[in-house]
């Protein structure tokens, strides 16, 4: 009696000890839940507070590039406004682009250019220098003695802004090609385009002196790639007193594909005598030194035709513009 007695007692004690278990089991199962949670929670609002923080870093900065974009403006409008007040007889928009030009003497000089009466007044252009070829072209148009219009691109290498004031110093015009010639960036927006055209206006204007008024659009203004219709950034340009100028002759030395000599020359000079104003096509760029090669050829077939005269571009010039 007595040893089963005590048997149901050892089994009464265990499963009281085994109930003491799993009650501190449970115990600290619910304790420890919380504890996990919470950790998972802390960690997630640290997350959330280094989000924050990088998002307040990059609204900063932000606000800092536009604060510097519209210093860099306003300093562009104080400079154009004193340099309007040093000169109070010159309308800005009568500034011809290829004035004032640095003389051989290094001081300033205005250069007049009144066109000549002809039937066929060619214009020869050259997009997206300066390059390492634009001495030797400038070399070849002193040969016989024809000014031309260079659309440049910002490019700020020591040789290029040299070749830059040495496009000035003989009297050619510059026209603005755009500062980056990146077409996803400059037709973006128009507050994109505004801006690189600032960059590249202030670019002409610091290292010649040379108010531009005359720009031509990367691929034209009938080009495809630009998602905004074209008109806007055509409208912006009028907004400023600047001009644009397309082409009706292409010398076609542009593509992809490196033109021999004799194309080229053909490209460039065939189709004058058809129009009273021909406006040709070609590059200043270091991919294409066939063009460089035909330049003395059609030089001399245009100088050749009858009642023909080549000019620069200035404010007298009939634009060509490919959207109406």
């Amino acid at each position: 009696m007595e040893k089963g007695q005590k048997s149901q007692g050892d089994a009464r004690r265990r499963r009281v000890q085994r109930l003491k278990k799993m009650i501190m089991l449970s115990v600290l199962i619910w304790m420890i839940f919380p504890v996990g949670l919470c950790i998972v929670l802390f960690g997630k609002i640290g997350a959330l507070n280094r989000q924050v923080e990088e998002t307040q870093d990059y609204q900063q900065q932000l606000l800092q590039q536009i604060s510097a974009a519209v210093a860099q403006q306003e300093q562009l409008s104080a400079t154009m406004a004193q340099q309007d007040q040093q000169a109070p007889l010159l309308d800005r928009k009568a500034i011809l682009v290829s004035a004032p030009v640095v003389g051989a003497d290094g001081q300033n000089g205005d250069m007049a250019v009144v066109e000549p009466e002809a039937a066929h007044k060619v214009y020869l252009t050259f997009d997206d220098g300066p390059s390492k070829y634009t001495e030797e072209i400038l070399d070849i148009l002193d040969e016989y003695d024809v000014k031309a219009t260079f659309f440049v691109l910002g490019k700020e290498t020591e040789y290029s802004i040299e070749m830059l004031q040495e496009i000035a110093r003989r009297g050619h015009t510059i026209g603005m090609h755009s500062y980056s010639h990146k077409y996803a960036e400059v037709y973006r927006s128009v507050e994109d385009f505004s801006a690189d055209f600032y960059r590249i206006y202030s670019y002409i204007l610091e290292n010649t002196g040379i108010q531009s008024t005359c720009y031509r659009f990367p691929g034209g203004s009938s080009n495809t790639i630009s998602d905004i219709d074209m008109h806007v950034f055509a409208d912006f340009l009028a907004e400023q007193e600047i001009e644009y100028y397309d082409w009706n002759v292409s010398s076609g030395d542009g593509g992809s594909v490196l033109l021999d000599v004799d194309t080229l020359v053909s490209n460039a000079t065939s189709g004058i005598l058809g129009n009273g104003t021909s406006i040709i096509l070609m590059h200043d760029a270091a991919s294409r030194p066939t063009t460089v090669e035909a330049l003395p050829q059609i030089i001399e077939n245009i100088l050749a035709m009858d009642d023909t005269v080549i000019l620069p571009i200035t404010e007298d010039t009939t634009p060509i513009h490919h959207i109406k």
